[in-house]
C-alpha cells in the first residue's frame, strides 16, 4: 500500500510547509500523460523513503490555488520542500535516481 499523501489547497500548509521531514511534491493532473507515467514510481518511493522523507501528489485540477501560488505551468512537476521552503525544483518525468538526489539534497541543505 502507498504512503502518498494526497494534497488540497487546505492541508498544504500543514502536510508540507510544516513537516518535520523534507516533502516530494507530484504536482499533476489525470489528464496528464507523462505524469501518469510518473505515477508508480512516486508511489515505489514513498514505500523505499518512509519515515526518512514524506512523499505527495497534488492534483492541480483541484487544488488550483496551491499549483498557481507555486507558479506551477508545466505538468509534472516535482518540487521538495524542506523547512518550510521550495528547495529543489524537477519538471518532466525524472529517473528515480534524479528524484533520490533531489531528496538528498533537502537534507544537506
Amino acid at each position: 500500500m502507498s504512503n502518498v499523501v494526497h494534497l488540497t489547497d487546505d492541508n498544504f500548509e500543514s502536510e508540507v510547509l510544516q513537516s518535520d521531514v523534507p516533502v516530494l511534491v507530484d504536482f499533476w493532473a489525470p489528464w496528464c500523460g507523462p505524469c501518469r507515467q510518473l505515477s508508480p514510481l512516486i508511489d515505489e518511493l514513498a514505500g523505499e523513503t518512509e519515515g526518512k522523507y514524506k512523499i505527495a501528489k497534488l492534483n492541480t485540477d483541484e487544488a488550483q490555488q496551491t499549483a498557481f501560488k507555486y507558479r506551477v505551468s508545466s505538468i509534472p512537476t516535482l518540487m521538495v520542500f524542506s523547512g518550510g521552503n521550495v528547495v529543489q525544483t524537477l519538471i518532466g518525468v525524472q529517473p528515480k535516481a534524479a528524484i533520490l538526489q533531489a531528496l538528498e539534497s533537502a537534507v544537506s541543505a
